[in-house]
């Protein structure tokens, strides 16, 4: 009977132990687990196809795109919104806009209804703009310029009635040709840079910012006065391309406080819940299946699945929108224009 017990005993210390060894290896891998991985980086010729769309554009405007490009749920708010006060016009729109709780830089771009139903109807790539800019943002200058000098090269960015193109250097700036009328160019972002480049996947191109042919048009002009006594006007808005590409927005660095896209280079603050935290608003139109992983490449709508929404990265091939097209707008107000 001793000998039973004895064995029992030491079984039972066995079990113990393994079972010690075995929490404390789990407590020990804990640490590591919760580091991320190296993000991946988005090459500089996906940069360049991803800005393809806009980098033609005046460097306020760019300005002004790409921080609302971090806010994609607002630009489907904003772009909703804008829509349905078609009959606002000049001053009595700014005073509106002015009262909601977007972000500036969506505030502003209901000065260029087109643009941002552009924005709203390409979601996936307005996703990836807004993460590259957040996460890439030298290289994302860098590619903007890349593409100038080839449109330049081409023999299609060239200083016109309706703007100015003007070299620093080795910077390209496009500014309006007036102080109060703003154009928006209107090209095929796919043949306007010389040799073609490949389409970006799900691409749908907007009436009125879109140009068949490989030159540069001008519809109408955008008349910015009205909205100059508001602190996101045009004027508010600049392009520091001297110091890494940033966005200045009221003489500082504009800093975007979206909980949609992921910052991946302060990853290690504690912001980790951005599934949670970006859900909100956006009106039951989808919802995320997880925030970016470590390693991964973080697009901020990779997990929406209905609406339209795009279900998966843009660059891997998985995107777009199945019949998603942003409300109309007629062409924002433009109305043809002649072809450099």
């Amino acid at each position: 009977m001793r000998w039973y017990l004895q064995q029992g005993i030491a079984l039972f210390l066995s079990w113990n132990l393994l079972l010690c060894c075995v929490a404390d290896g789990f407590a020990y891998q804990a640490p590591a687990s919760s580091q991320p991985a190296q993000a991946a980086q988005q090459s500089p010729e996906q940069l360049q196809q991803l800005v393809a769309p806009i980098a033609l554009y005046p460097d306020a405007l760019i300005a002004q795109i790409l921080p609302a490009a971090t806010y994609p749920d607002q630009v489907i708010e904003v772009e909703k919104w804008t829509e349905q006060h078609k009959d606002l016009q000049g001053g009595q729109l700014a005073t509106e806009v002015d009262k909601q709780s977007w972000d500036a830089s969506l505030k502003a771009l209901t000065q260029f209804p087109a643009v941002l139903a552009n924005m709203s109807r390409n979601l996936a790539w307005t996703s990836e703009l807004g993460d590259a800019y957040v996460n890439q943002q030298q290289e994302l200058s860098q590619a903007i310029q890349t593409m100038r000098e080839r449109a330049k090269q081409a023999g299609n960015l060239n200083t016109t009635p309706q703007e100015k193109v003007e070299t620093k250097g080795k910077t390209i700036i496009i500014q309006p040709a007036e102080t109060d009328v703003v154009y928006v160019p209107q090209y095929d972002p796919w043949l306007v840079y010389g040799d073609p480049l490949a389409v970006f996947p799900g691409w749908y191109p907007y009436p009125g910012l879109f140009l068949d042919g490989p030159g540069i048009g001008f519809g109408l002009g955008f008349g910015i006065g009205l909205f100059g006594g508001f602190g996101w006007g045009w004027n508010y808005w600049g392009f520091d391309w001297g110091h890494g590409g940033r966005v200045v927005y009221n003489h500082n660095t504009y800093i975007s406080h979206s909980r949609t896209i992921v910052n991946r280079n302060s990853f290690q603050s504690g912001r980790t819940d951005f599934n949670r935290e970006a859900s909100r608003g956006l009106g039951g139109q989808g919802t995320f299946h997880g925030a970016a992983a470590a390693g991964t490449h973080s697009s901020a709508f990779s997990g929406f699945g209905e609406g339209g929404m795009a279900r998966g990265n843009a660059f891997r091939g998985q995107s777009s929108f199945g019949g998603f097209h942003g409300g109309g707008f007629g062409g924002g107000g433009f109305h043809g224009g002649g072809r450099r």
